[in-house]
């Protein structure tokens, strides 16, 4: 089989969506071996000929950058008015994974995309217009057209199946896996509680301010991510340092950090919201999202307990690997074909 991995997104820097495309293309490259045969495909513009290549590192696939000015422009236009088809810049090909940024027309094929979570229809006062506009036509082509939609939860799934209206059946779990920079150094962590987040109303760390204000101090609140980009190498180090890890998120489609605190020994305190189970399992501490008095006393049970929470977080992280998120997505495109 002959696979086309759409490749635009990583022209931005990786932050959780990122690394879950990239994560899944080199998992799905591990699984296809020789026996299959990938290609890494965007039309991209200037930041992402130079950025795309050096995040495709180590990942054994071929590669095929298009260069656009207006890219942006150009992948709007080219998913609106259905034309040309794929086959014509891409070349042969058994399959078409799309992203986010575009869905243009195939000729034949399997086809199939991703949907990390449904916030742009279920909470749209959450998003930016376009932002919005761009999903939402995504979301009806891809319940229209796939073969196959791979999710990163079985919350995920329930979602496509209930707002999309896609069949069960053509829905395959994917969960993230975990990179390996993600591990403890065998030291305990810091004096500082570490969050991660940009400050809009999803990521909910208000809530987490006002716990911290009911502590009375002894720990520091570090917050990390908004306006700045961590590269994973920072990130992984601010998760080893840290005494625990909270996130008060009110939804997600699973919740990447949350498995990346755990590989690194660090204890989780996360939200109650059922969305984020399956990145929680038995192995975190939950609070009702909108509760400081419940967070404040979760963090204070997470520091009393550290040790065992470390023991079954390390435990659950084990659980995702990127090798097993790209074996769901190498089955799901044969078994559609």
């Amino acid at each position: 089989m002959r696979i086309v991995f759409d490749v635009s997104p990583l022209a931005l820097p990786l932050t959780g969506i990122g690394n879950y495309h990239r994560g899944s293309l080199a998992g799905l490259a591990e699984a296809a071996g020789e026996e299959h045969e990938i290609l890494a495909f965007a039309p991209t513009g200037p930041r992402g000929l130079r950025v795309i290549p050096r995040a495709l590192d180590g990942i054994p696939v071929e590669r095929k950058l298009l260069f656009l000015p207006l890219a942006r422009f150009w992948r709007s236009a080219w998913s609106r008015t259905g034309w040309p088809p794929l086959e014509r810049v891409g070349g042969r090909f058994d399959a078409f994974h799309f992203s986010d940024w575009m869905f243009p027309p195939q000729r034949g094929g399997v086809r199939s995309t991703m949907v990390h979570d449904l916030i742009p229809l279920r909470f749209p006062d959450w998003v930016h217009p376009t932002t919005l506009g761009l999903h939402s036509r995504k979301y009806e082509n891809a319940a229209r057209t796939c073969d196959v939609i791979f999710v990163n939860s079985e919350f995920t799934k329930r979602e496509v199946v209930e707002l999309l209206g896609v069949a069960e059946e053509r829905v395959r779990v994917a969960y993230p896996g975990v990179d390996p920079i993600f591990r403890p150094n065998g030291d305990p962590g810091g004096g500082y509680i570490l969050a991660i987040g940009s400050s809009e109303p999803r990521k909910n760390l208000e809530t987490l301010v006002a716990a911290h204000q009911l502590l009375g101090g002894g720990l520091e609140l570090v917050l990390a991510g908004g306006a700045g980009y961590l590269d994973e190498e920072e990130l992984a180090g601010l998760y080893r340092g840290a005494a625990l890890f909270v996130y008060p998120s009110r939804f997600e489609g699973f919740g990447m950090p949350v498995i990346e605190a755990m590989a690194s020994g660090v204890p989780v305190v996360a939200s109650s919201h059922p969305s984020l189970d399956e990145a929680c399992g038995d192995a975190a501490l939950r609070a009702a999202p909108e509760s400081p008095e419940e967070f404040a006393a979760a963090i204070d049970r997470a520091v009393a307990d550290r040790d065992e929470l470390v023991r079954r977080g390390l435990q659950h992280a084990s659980r995702f690997s990127w090798s097993r998120t790209g074996r769901v997505f190498l089955d799901g495109l044969l078994e559609a074909a």
